[in-house]
């Protein structure tokens, strides 16, 4: 997997994120959005420039969710287009939270760059730690190849901004390994966004991403 984002990447929220789907109560919530620059992992997604994307989720009172996810991408070749499909389990009990569950990343004009992940991911209060691992890839990474861990903090602050900070790592089994770090501000469905990662090789530069998402109870 290393080796598909140095070269997508140098020659993926602001990205997305399911946990709108995870928490929400029983129903259809539609999403849409606007980024200035699609992050993910702290990864540029579509070469520093704008994407839109929009969602679908549909979530049960027992904590069950399924959903899709599609944005435009910037990849050196031919893929243009990601279209995710995921499904999980995800509840709460008192502070402490959970969520489960594998999403299936695709891109329907790319080259032999589909995968699938499994996650899961822990909470309580403001702190939530989480680990995704390889499911399968149409290249040569198998199950538990390559793993991203990560930590995030959230807290309000100023009435009902949310500040978040995060940091993650990406180990892959046959490539190389960083770590990505960003802190945002967030209210109303704005975020803005200040990433970084630690590899020079990938882009040593600090990224900022301002975005806007907007849901829609169906």
């Amino acid at each position: 997997m290393m080796n598909k984002y140095l070269v997508l990447a140098v020659g993926l929220s602001a990205a997305f994120n399911y946990s709108s789907a995870a928490y929400a109560d029983e129903g259809i919530v539609a999403n849409v959005g606007v980024t200035n620059n699609y992050i993910w992992r702290g990864v540029t997604q579509t070469d520093d420039k704008p994407a839109v994307s929009a969602g679908i989720d549909y979530a049960t009172d027992t904590g069950i969710y399924v959903g899709t996810w599609a944005s435009n991408v910037d990849f050196s070749g031919d893929a243009s287009t990601e279209l995710d499909l995921y499904l999980g389990f995800a509840n709460e009990v008192g502070e402490f939270s959970y969520d489960f569950g594998y999403v299936y990343y695709g891109y329907p004009d790319g080259d032999d760059i589909d995968f699938g992940e499994v996650y899961g991911s822990v909470g309580w209060n403001f702190i939530s730690v989480g680990i995704s691992t390889t499911a399968h890839s149409d290249w040569s990474s198998d199950f538990g190849d390559d793993i991203y861990i990560e930590a995030n903090l959230t807290f309000e602050i100023l009435g009902d901004i949310e500040l978040g900070l995060h940091v993650g790592s990406y180990n892959f089994d046959d490539g190389l390994d960083y770590q990505d770090y960003n802190v945002s501000l967030s209210k109303s469905g704005f975020s803005f966004m200040l990433s970084q990662v630690s590899e020079d090789e990938i882009d040593e530069d600090y990224k900022v991403v301002v975005s806007y998402t907007h849901e829609i109870d169906l």
